[in-house]
């Protein structure tokens, strides 16, 4: 029974008793989607998205920013790919929303909870944020005090910096400085950024001292920026940015597939000492995902990628332990991967990850101890020794990543069932049928010359 008194809805993972040879299309980035569709509704003219990613995460943006007056318009495109076009709230619907108090469901996701009460602010709006149950213990306190910073007011209903709240944004300054601590989460920071060149007199953002939790994140939404024609300069210790205020044209985009998102399925070709592909993988990005390329190869694959932008990962048949620091958002997958090495692994500077969907430490030092690993939490990582395998029935504490990683695990251990799969849908909606078809690659002969598409 769950904690709340319902029956679990168990997913029993497929397991592959044989080598996969899969093509796996990934849906597109949710980090870059969530961010081209805030700007897209801070811009002066309609801008139009090609492969936005439909997920929870992002509908939950599309509804927030219609609370807001922008038009949304969405087309399937030939190769199932969802376009979008949003047009900016114009003066009448800015007039209106300020003359209500708006609500906004975050659901479990994180740039909406925190990137849309910045843009709350330069609205000058009134809106009352709230979220899941899970939601409401996640970190908000840096964000809201870099808002109050500029004059926004809250009114917490239960725990000060936490939802649910209500901003008032009716009379936003000016700030020579604003300071923002980001050792729980980069978003903090990446909500401002993306805010700055619409506030009067742009912005000045520093990093409190201490760490910077995820900072690809960070460079990623500077890249974002940049891209767009927003005039961003990074101060010479790395840790503040200069945002210049200006006007937004609207703009056209493609957005990249998920390279977290492919993590899984990559990782799968070493757990089956087979061959997935990724197609249309960026030559340069700023997605953390870009890092598998490395971590897979210094585990043991064989990791190409041509000219047609395919990655191909083969398993080797050795899964090496490693040593890595800042996984982010990649640790779930990489700590079970981990769990299926031949010798130890630790994972470091990822003590943030306390603070996002659930305690992911401490859940995966839980679930992984399940199929046979000695796995241990410390102040900022994962100490993993890998054990005799044995099936397990894995929780997924309703975050995205520790039901991929059950996945995983399940793919290589036969047995394993993994507590309600259907949270995949936060980022990836189609996530059980394209695993359960890569998984199916694995009883075709190997010396099949066609490939199966999953995807």
């Amino acid at each position: 029974m769950s904690a709340h008194g319902c029956e679990l809805n168990w997913w029993e993972a497929p397991f592959a008793s044989g080598a996969l040879d899969a093509t796996v299309h990934v849906p597109a980035s949710k980090s870059l989607t969530n961010r081209y569709l805030l700007l897209a509704a801070l811009a002066d003219t309609p801008s139009t998205i090609h492969n936005t990613l439909i997920s929870r995460d992002t509908e939950l943006m599309l509804r927030a920013l219609q609370a807001f007056g922008v038009q949304i318009s969405r087309e399937t495109q030939e190769d199932g790919s969802t376009t979008v076009v949003l047009r900016p709230a114009d003066a009448q619907a800015r007039s209106a929303a300020r003359a209500q108090t708006l609500h906004v469901d975050c659901g479990l996701a994180g740039t909406v909870m925190r990137f849309v009460p910045a843009l709350a602010a330069v609205t000058g709006a009134r809106v009352h944020f709230d979220g899941d149950e899970a939601a409401r213990a996640r970190p908000m306190a840096p964000v809201l005090d870099a808002l109050a910073e500029l004059g926004v007011e809250f009114s917490f209903a239960d725990q000060p910096g936490l939802m649910p709240f209500t901003l008032d944004a009716s009379s936003v300054s000016v700030r020579d400085t604003v300071s923002i601590d980001a050792s729980a989460s980069s978003q903090f920071i990446s909500a401002m950024l993306l805010i700055g060149h619409a506030l009067p007199g742009g912005l000045h953002l520093r990093a409190a001292p201490g760490h910077i939790a995820s900072p690809d994140h960070i460079v990623m939404t500077v890249a974002t920026l940049r891209e767009l024609g927003v005039q961003v300069a990074t101060d010479a210790d790395g840790r503040g940015w200069k945002i210049a205020p200006g006007r937004l044209d609207g703009f056209t985009v493609t957005v990249e597939p998920d390279l977290s998102n492919a993590g899984p399925f990559l990782a799968a070709a070493l757990a089956s000492q087979g061959t997935v592909r990724v197609p249309f993988w960026p030559a340069q990005t700023t997605q953390v995902g870009g890092r598998w390329v490395q971590i897979l190869s210094a585990m043991g694959a064989h990791v190409s990628l041509d000219e047609d932008g395919v990655l191909t990962v083969t398993g080797t048949g050795t899964i090496r332990g490693i040593d890595y620091s800042d996984a982010s958002e990649l640790a779930p997958t990489l700590a079970a991967l981990c769990v299926l090495a031949d010798s130890p692994s630790t994972l470091r500077g990822i003590g943030h990850l306390r603070g996002h969907e659930t305690d992911r430490l401490a859940a995966l030092e839980t679930e992984l101890s399940k199929v046979g690993a000695s796995v241990r939490a410390t102040d900022d990582g994962l100490q993993i020794d890998p054990g005799v395998l044995q099936a397990a029935d894995l929780h997924s504490y309703e975050d995205h990543r520790m039901a991929t990683a059950g996945a995983l695990l399940g793919l290589a251990i036969d047995g394993v069932r993994v507590e309600n799969i259907a949270t995949t849908a936060k980022t990836m909606p189609d996530f059980p049928a394209l695993w359960e078809q890569m998984a199916g690659t694995a009883n075709i002969s190997s010396t099949s010359s066609t490939p199966s598409q999953a995807g």
